[in-house]
């Protein structure tokens, strides 16, 4: 056997180092009147590289954007020596399961002579377990205050989430909790934060914007021309007042396709509030748009930090980062429903699934036909599969009828990729001389030169198994002298995705 030893294995990826090329650049754009500290109505988009990077702006999950709720008790009759009174709040873990959360259980003693003494004592107490359960305590006249964590946000203002427990002749009145306010910047940083969980060395722009009486989303191209051009796909979270609407993706789209026509191209992913949507078969049919430069986000975590930001704030939270984040982690040719390599789940998010109006995936409300149903209705969601464990998107479907080219995000990666190869590669040539042969057709010569040129970053996508093939042609019978136009002809062959597997199996006398 060896010597004793201490040995290292070093790891890769920590630093999250960019990776080559330009395929993970992503965006998300975020609605709000109250800015992070990095960020400023002149200022309003930032890159980051990693998580920390959103602390550093000011992007904070520690909820201290929030209004914490509180309650009182008002004490009303002293009691005597050896009574107890027990208070206890009906809250959450940090996975959003109900959790009794003794606040404290205080035994009255001779020196509590008086209600201001005793209600002194019981806030002490309390203030006592504040590094334990977070809540704090005051006392003023005949009034006992508790304020809860903010992380609870508006979870406490409904229902009797507070007990009050008394053995003995205490007495009072208690008014339950209320003004509970959630964070929105751990929101933020939960999509944030999910996006570099799947796409650790990804470039991410953030943008915060003022919140529209309409929305437009203009702030798509603000973002992109910010980057240069260089944004590949991009996440949209409307503001949490603001429900989900299927129109909402055609404006998307428009503007999308007008960063397409200035050789930006881009694609969406949306994501808005689905609370009030009780029942998640009702959504609109999304085939009958034509906005395939949009995806609609309609998946969210249904037992970890997404599910606890759901039951704090009330609202959708979706999936939008991690959705992000595995679109900018794979190959443009690949589809992120890809079983083999994308599973979204690391054990504890988006391991237990649910809708973004809070139905969970494992409700016998779900069905296979509702499931299939909102896969026609071009929505991309999560979904689990027997025998296999993990979490994995349905497909990778965009607001548009399946039947056409761009219905899937992957197919319009990857012709947003080679237009923009294309592009660049021929964009030195435009407003070149053009040779002709003494019959006024082009040469072979300058034919030849131009196929080389615009399948120059086509065959790097064809030996990086983002296309199948390709083929450039150009006729040299144009008439260039009369349109000083040249048209180039390009086909190309992208790759298959293996939607069904269909396997005919049964017994046989023989095998064949």
């Amino acid at each position: 056997m060896p010597l004793p030893d201490i040995s290292f294995i070093k790891g890769q990826g920590g630093l999250g180092r960019p990776l080559p090329g330009q395929d993970f650049i992503s965006a998300l754009i975020f609605y709000t009147g109250n800015l992070p500290s990095g960020f400023t109505s002149t200022a309003r988009i930032k890159a980051l590289y990693a998580p920390s990077d959103a602390i550093a702006a000011g992007i904070l999950n520690d909820y201290s954007d929030g209004t914490a709720a509180s309650a009182t008790y008002l004490i009303t009759t002293l009691g005597a020596t050896g009574d107890t009174i027990k208070f206890v709040s009906n809250d959450l873990s940090a996975t959003g399961t109900p959790q009794a959360t003794i606040l404290c259980q205080y035994t009255k003693v001779v020196g509590d002579s008086s209600i201001a003494l005793l209600g002194a004592s019981i806030a002490a107490a309390i203030n006592a377990g504040t590094i334990t359960h977070g809540y704090t305590a005051s006392f003023t006249t005949a009034t006992l205050t508790i304020t809860a964590p903010k992380k609870y946000g508006v979870f406490l203002n409904t229902g009797t989430p507070l007990v009050v427990t008394i053995t003995g002749t205490i007495a009072g009145t208690l008014t339950t909790f209320s003004g509970g306010v959630a964070s929105k910047f751990a929101v933020y940083y939960y999509h944030i934060s999910e996006f570099f969980r799947l796409q650790p060395q990804g470039i991410l722009y953030v943008g915060f914007f003022a919140v529209p009486g309409s929305y437009d989303f203009t702030e798509i191209t603000l973002v992109q021309n910010f980057a240069n051009g260089t944004i590949r796909q991009v996440g949209i979270l409307k503001d949490s007042a603001s429900a989900f609407s299927s129109a909402n993706l055609t404006t998307i789209d428009a503007v999308c396709k007008v960063n397409d026509a200035a050789h930006k191209p881009i694609s969406a992913l949306y994501a808005a509030d689905l609370s009030g949507t009780a029942d998640i078969s009702t959504l609109a049919d999304l085939s009958t748009l034509t906005a395939n430069k949009a995806t609609a986000v309609i998946a969210q975590d249904g037992g970890g930090q997404g599910y606890f930001l759901w039951l704090a704030t009330g609202k959708s939270v979706t999936i939008l980062g991690a959705q992000l984040g595995t679109v900018a982690l794979s190959k443009v040719s690949e589809s992120i429903a890809w079983v083999g390599k994308f599973n979204i789940s690391d054990g504890a998010e988006c391991e237990v699934l649910a809708f973004a109006n809070g139905q969970l995936f494992s409700s016998t409300a779900i069905t296979d036909n509702l499931l299939s149903n909102l896969n026609d209705k071009r929505y991309t969601f999560l979904r689990k599969f027997v025998g296999l464990s993990g979490s994995y998107f349905n497909d990778s479907n965009c607001a548009i009828i399946s039947s056409n080219d761009y219905s899937q995000i992957e197919n319009n990666r990857t012709i947003d990729k080679a237009t923009r190869g294309i592009y660049s590669s021929l964009l030195p040539s435009l407003n070149s001389p053009i040779q002709l042969n003494a019959d006024g057709t082009l040469s072979e010569t300058t034919t030849a030169y131009l196929e080389s040129q615009a399948g120059v970053n086509l065959d790097q996508m064809v030996r990086d198994s983002e296309l199948s093939a390709y083929a450039v042609t150009i006729n040299p019978a144009q008439n260039v002298l009369a349109t000083s136009k040249i048209i180039v002809v390009v086909q190309l062959l992208i790759n298959g995705v293996a939607r069904q597997i269909s396997i005919p199996i049964g017994f046989v006398p023989k095998i064949s």
